[in-house]
């Protein structure tokens, strides 16, 4: 099992404890070090890369936002504190998840498996083969090579993936695809469909024929799609 680094700034000795001990029960996660201020964890961040941070806010010299403000983190961050009001800015700062104090150990596993989603999806976009991707269906993971997507089609809350051999329906959204594939393989063309470029067989005015597909083009990407078109 890969193992994903962590460490904890936090500034109230029992929540530190308590989120330390979280930590331990999860075994794919490796507690590198703990801070009583955010300080030292800035410095700490400085020299070390991280997979995952879970960060306090109100703590004296520099609180969790003014660090995250500070700094540019590859790191996945998980608020946890005592106080709802800073969740918009947490938000606007990327963060992964807010924990409000006192929580769960459900909770606490629900934000880390969030994030190790995240670490998971960056990891096959950094990939250099890039030839394949594994997405989250019913309650497993599946295997698709990326030359045999076809079109991805967006159904309500659902994606349906329209490979040369089969079709796949998973709940991610399609951030979270656009952030797996290379858009010069597969692009976004309207806000419920994506298409292989290598697939397409012809293109009419604001439609892509695809086999029997018709796909629309929205006014939205359009420019970005017949710019990738036009540089092939």
């Amino acid at each position: 099992m890969k193992k994903y680094s962590c460490i904890i700034i936090e500034d109230e000795p029992l929540a530190l404890e308590r989120t330390r001990l979280f930590v331990e029960k999860i075994p794919f996660l490796v507690l590198e070090e703990t801070f009583d201020n955010a300080l030292m964890g800035l410095a700490y961040l400085k020299l070390h890369k991280v997979d995952l941070l879970f960060l306090d806010i109100n703590m004296d010299e520099l609180t969790g936002i003014e660090l995250l403000e500070s700094t540019k983190l590859d790191s996945q961050v998980i608020i946890t504190t005592a106080y709802q009001e800073y969740a918009l800015k947490g938000y606007e700062l990327n963060i992964t998840d807010y924990l409000l104090k006192p929580f769960s150990f459900e909770r606490f596993l629900q934000a880390v498996t969030k994030a190790l989603e995240q670490i998971q999806i960056s990891e096959t976009k950094g990939s250099l083969s890039q030839d394949y991707i594994f997405v989250k269906t019913e309650n497993r993971l599946e295997k698709i090579m990326l030359h045999d997507i076809i079109f991805i089609e967006g159904m309500r809350d659902y994606r349906r993936i329209h490979t040369a051999t089969k079709r796949i329906m998973t709940l991610q959204n399609f951030k979270e695809l656009e952030a797996m594939i290379p858009s010069d393989l597969v692009c976004r063309v309207h806000k419920s469909y994506m298409v292989s470029l290598h697939k397409i067989d012809s293109i009419e005015r604001s439609r892509i024929y695809i086999g029997k597909e018709i796909i629309p083009i929205s006014d939205t990407y359009k420019s970005s799609f017949f710019d990738k078109i036009h540089k092939k």
